[in-house]
């Protein structure tokens, strides 16, 4: 089943507002054996909408469209569709007693524009919505399937999920897509490529490998199709079993773990507790751990000294280090460490120290200099990055290349 997405909307086209829908709608279609062929935004104009609804149907057997439902003047979805398929608008009282007894139930005035809402082309099946006023709407064509439904985005996600989802299923032929994706810190993407190209070289035809990047870490993810009598799972399991083999040393997790709630797991197993000193980072390091329930049990705080004083005051650091040093340096991050640990009585430490930007560097130190140490009371780990982000990246990817060394810290010593 190929499907097409088009999503409505002049504010998306401004960049007003950032299309959420299409990448959810894909996810939960990937999920349900679907493949989207194609992505498509237009403008709330009449042609616009019939023409990118005749270029998503050119393509794939289903189309699915969110947006320009509502009671205004440039919601005229309904008016597009039915004119693309050649069909009238009908007054659907089913509808206007739905809008209407919520509205009543919201102390909201019905107005002439909810009488408009309730027209509807003439060979729609109304799909209920119980999260909104307007209603989605099912098109069973001989070999098609048009699908409108509201752009909010809650509304659009219940009535997916509740009757776009399944009748689909029904009416065509899916294979489940199976993935599995392994999680790697601590290996550029290059790299990592270039150590399992040997392995990607005999992956079977219709087991596809993909490599995903973000913030100091790499999702290598294997999918297949199950629609060829293989048993698509137990290989695409063997596989990855190899890929993580040859990856030892940077595979922190699979699916949907965090580098966070790896770290908190491994140090809550072991009874450890850990602190953090923060100073570019302003406390982003301590905010990525606490997003994790249950972090109470490892985590105890942190620090966020961003000035020398608070340095000196709260952690203990030399005066002498920071006028040798500086604030961004080896010495500096280590007395942090060292600091965190005695003054909140923890297991490890992780500390921070940089120049995020865009100003503050100089030729021995520019913009993007960042420290980081991992300690316990017998073992130091430091590593220097040099950056080239800006500001709000820099801090980012500071953030999570600390708790990379903290997760590698851990592992090593523990």
């Amino acid at each position: 089943m190929n499907v097409s997405i088009v999503t409505i909307g002049d504010e998306i086209l401004i960049g007003q507002i950032v299309d959420t829908n299409s990448a959810w709608m894909a996810q939960q279609l990937n999920k349900a054996g679907a493949k989207v062929v194609k992505i498509i935004t237009t403008s709330d104009g009449h042609s616009d909408i019939i023409e990118a609804i005749q270029q998503a149907q050119d393509v794939a057997d289903v189309v699915l469209i969110t947006g320009g439902l509502g009671p205004t003047k440039d919601d005229i979805t309904k008016k597009a569709i039915a004119d693309h398929l050649g069909v009238g608008m009908e007054f659907s009282q089913t509808t206007f007693d739905h809008i209407s007894g919520l509205l009543t139930k919201w102390g909201i005035k019905i107005t002439e524009g909810h009488k408009i809402q309730s027209r509807m082309p003439a060979n729609a099946v109304l799909l209920p919505n119980k999260m909104g006023t307007a209603p989605g709407m099912w098109f069973d064509l001989p070999d098609k399937v048009i699908v409108s439904m509201p752009g909010v985005p809650y509304e659009m996600q219940y009535l997916m999920a509740n009757e776009v989802i399944p009748k689909l299923v029904k009416r065509f032929q899916v294979y489940p897509i199976i993935h599995r994706t392994i999680l790697t810190a601590g290996i550029g993407e290059s790299v990592l490529a270039d150590k399992i190209s040997h392995i990607e070289e005999q992956l079977p035809d219709y087991v596809k490998l993909a490599f995903l990047p973000g913030k100091a870490m790499v999702r290598v993810r294997l999918s297949a199709r199950a629609e060829n009598g293989e048993d698509v799972e137990k290989v695409v399991e063997e596989e990855a079993q190899k890929i993580t083999d040859e990856l030892a040393g940077f595979v922190f997790g699979f699916e949907k773990e965090t580098l966070p709630e790896v770290v908190l797991k491994r140090c809550g197993e072991r009874n450890l507790t850990l602190s953090t000193a923060e100073s570019c980072t302003g406390g982003f390091v301590s905010h990525l751990i606490t997003t994790i329930p249950g972090s109470s049990t490892v985590f105890k705080g942190g620090v966020v000294s961003y000035s020398n004083e608070l340095k000196m005051n709260l952690l203990g650091v030399p005066k002498l280090t920071l006028e040798q040093h500086g604030a961004v340096s080896e010495e500096t991050v280590i007395a942090m460490a060292k600091g965190a640990l005695k003054t909140m009585n923890t297991d490890i430490a992780v500390s921070i120290s940089g120049i995020a930007g865009p100003d503050g560097g100089t030729p021995e130190k520019p913009v993007g200099t960042v420290w980081i140490c991992v300690c316990n009371e017998k073992e130091v780990f430091t590593r220097k990055l040099e950056l080239s982000k800006d500001r709000v990246k820099n801090i980012e990817y500071s953030a999570n290349i600390a708790l990379t060394a903290l997760w590698r810290f851990v592992m090593k010593q523990y």
